[in-house]
């Protein structure tokens, strides 16, 4: 037993560190592949409505450039996602090259992987991250060769831009969608209001009732001032004249005519035809009057709440702005040969230590 336990103590930092680093560092140096690493930037803003509106509306819409940690966390959150993964892999068979036989064995993705797998293995090679005092989103992906490196990246800030925009704009739609409906029932009502006075107009041949109205009540006003006169007149000539002279009859009968013919101006204001009454026809006319400014009225309201709808909505866009443009990458970042056989040889070193205590541990006990 003491000697197996001298000859392991013996050959133990070479099992345990020295062939390890060997065979480690070999894979570092001469088999793993090579990865390269691009980087694009983004920002999620809104629009500055002060460089679009006067300085009234922008003062009271309160737009302005602004961004939310929920819009970068969403982005991040879209980055990493199974449908960015699928659309990738429609666009540019991210899979085959990941799992080319090109590439060595460890590094490389599995061809029998399942999606699950592929998932993962593509959050591997995606880093995203969010600096929380400009909230400015830095997206690195790996791949084998520069060129695909620089497509991932640029197709993926591609992709999101679309997501973010696309986003904005459903929002704005639907609340748009309710008060366009609304302003639109209002603006047939304004139509059909105005049709039914131009039909009524053409109906009575009248262009303004109201003043036929008042037109034929001055008539009959100053008929009425004739008819007083006439009796004036009369009462005067008949203190001198016999009631069948003939400037009396003559007077009367011009009396008689007056009367009759502001008979006639009455019973068209009152007694006429029930349709062609002018009072029935005023009466038509101010509901179809009141009818068209009600309908002007809400026009007007649901003109001037779209309006605003469309500032609010156009306040709330928010839009994916590339800080930094994506540039091919010109020297492989991956494999870290020298930090990468450091902390192996760390860890083995540490195991090692770890060893030796439990051994001189067990020869104690012996």
């Amino acid at each position: 037993m003491q000697e197996l336990l001298k000859n392991i103590k013996n050959n133990l930092f070479i099992s345990l560190v020295i062939l390890p680093v060997i065979v480690f560092s070999t894979y570092q140096l001469l088999f793993a592949s090579p990865r390269y690493e691009s980087k694009t930037q983004l920002i999620v803003q809104q629009p500055d409505g002060m460089a679009t509106m006067d300085a009234s509306m922008a003062l009271l819409s309160g737009l302005g450039m602004q961004t939310g940690n929920k819009d970068t966390q969403l982005v991040k959150s879209y980055i990493f996602s199974n449908d960015m993964l699928d659309h990738l892999e429609d666009k540019l068979s991210i899979k085959e090259h990941y799992s080319s036989n090109e590439y060595d064995f460890f590094s490389r993705l599995p061809k029998d992987a399942s999606s699950e797998k592929f998932h993962q293995y593509y959050t591997k090679n995606i880093r995203v991250e969010i600096d929380e005092k400009s909230s400015v989103i830095s997206v690195y992906n790996q791949a084998y060769t520069p060129k695909m490196s620089y497509k991932i990246t640029h197709e993926i800030a591609k992709k999101a831009e679309w997501f973010i925009n696309n986003i904005g704009h459903q929002l704005a739609e639907s609340q748009l969608e309710f008060i366009k409906n609304e302003h639109e029932k209002t603006e047939r009502r304004l139509q059909e209001a105005k049709v039914k006075i131009i039909d009524f107009q053409r109906e009575h041949r009248l262009l303004d009732p109201e003043k036929e109205g008042v037109a034929l009540s001055q008539i009959a006003y100053g008929i009425e001032g004739k008819i007083a006169i006439k009796n004036a007149e009369m009462q005067a000539m008949l203190s001198t004249m016999t009631a069948d002279a003939p400037q009396i009859l003559l007077l009367n009968a011009e009396k008689e005519a007056l009367k009759s013919q502001l008979e006639l101006e009455k019973s068209r204001l009152t007694n006429g035809n029930q349709s062609d009454s002018i009072n029935k026809v005023l009466s038509r006319f101010s509901n179809l009057k009141i009818e068209l400014e009600m309908a002007l009225t809400a026009f007007t309201s649901t003109t001037i709440s779209l309006e605003k709808s469309r500032i609010e909505a156009y306040r709330k866009l928010k839009f994916l702005v590339v800080v930094e443009e994506v540039k091919l990458p010109q020297e492989s970042k991956y494999p870290e040969v020298f930090y990468n056989i450091s902390l192996f040889t760390l860890l083995l070193v540490i195991l090692f230590g770890i060893t030796r205590i439990i051994i001189a541990t067990i020869h104690e006990l012996k």
